[in-house]
């Protein structure tokens, strides 16, 4: 789809920074927006704007005052998944211990 924008010269230079490519910007501008709102996953944002990795993405959103959503309730579900792990980390390792 092709979207086309009017947008008076001084209003375009307060909004788009010098040297910067205005379709790129508010195209950024739009799907960052997107992503925050929920409407856009970030693997549809990553396609979107061509992001390569996740990595990549994670750095493009700091910069742009995007940070992970991580509650309470997110860190106590990880916990529960790893506590079992953790153990049988640990009952692996004394059994190898003994083993020496």
């Amino acid at each position: 789809m092709e979207i086309t924008v009017t947008i008076p010269d001084e209003l375009a230079r307060e909004i788009i920074p010098e040297g910067v490519d205005p379709a790129r910007q508010v195209l950024e501008d739009m799907a960052v927006e997107a992503y925050r709102a929920h409407r856009l996953t970030g693997a549809q944002l990553r396609r979107l704007l061509g992001i390569p990795s996740r990595y990549d993405l994670d750095t493009f959103l700091k910069k742009r005052g995007v940070w992970l959503e991580y509650t309470l309730e997110d860190f106590r579900s990880e916990g529960e998944i790893t506590r079992p792990l953790l153990a049988q980390q640990e009952k692996e390792s004394e059994q190898e211990q003994r083993s020496r």
